[in-house]
């Protein structure tokens, strides 16, 4: 498919596996990336993919990918929520509202239980449609020399300090630049 019309009226159709259910059902109390806490969540997923779990149970972490089902309309410059100084394009930050609305996570399994998957680190909205699950590889998935871009010089080790959300952020920044 070379041709740029064609790619853009090509119509993709995903089906939920099932559903993500956590602790979190607002936005701003969403924890903004799950390694910084230890929210536990699960998944349940659909009875027909079950079999699909066979071995997982193996593996200390998965990679989610879901769909943010409540993020409405996109832009293509967002101020991502670790620098409100500056907005970034959509694809160098993880920002929901993306033209394809779909959020990735990686999270610690702790048990599985038939069609249910117990997992912790969850940053995701109750009830949230989940796409795919693969499990994490440290030898496949684990980069050497990574730059990770403009988030390299923001200060992560003071985010993880207060296990951050939205709203939790933009207090301490207004905090933060009232006091100085």
């Amino acid at each position: 498919m070379n041709n740029e019309e064609e790619i853009r009226d090509r119509e993709i159709i995903y089906r939920p596996i099932g559903v993500v259910r956590t602790e979190f059902t607002e936005q701003e109390q969403t924890p903004i990336q799950g390694i910084f806490n230890t929210a536990i969540g699960t998944i349940e997923l659909l009875p027909e993919f079950e079999e699909g779990l066979t071995e997982i149970e193996s593996f200390s972490h998965l990679i989610l990918l879901y769909h943010f089902d409540r993020a409405d309309g996109y832009s293509l410059l967002q101020r991502p929520f670790l620098d409100s100084e500056n907005a970034r394009g959509i694809f160098a930050i993880r920002h929901f509202k993306r033209p394809n609305p779909i959020g990735i996570s990686i999270v610690r399994l702790l048990e599985v239980k038939g069609n249910i998957v117990r997992i912790q680190g969850v940053d995701i909205l109750d009830g949230t449609p989940l796409l795919d699950i693969k499990p994490y590889v440290h030898q496949f998935d684990n980069r050497e020399q990574v730059s990770s871009g403009w988030v390299d010089d923001q200060h992560l080790d003071e985010i993880a300090d207060w296990n951050c959300t939205p709203k939790e952020l933009r207090n301490r920044q207004r905090t933060h630049t009232g006091s100085q």
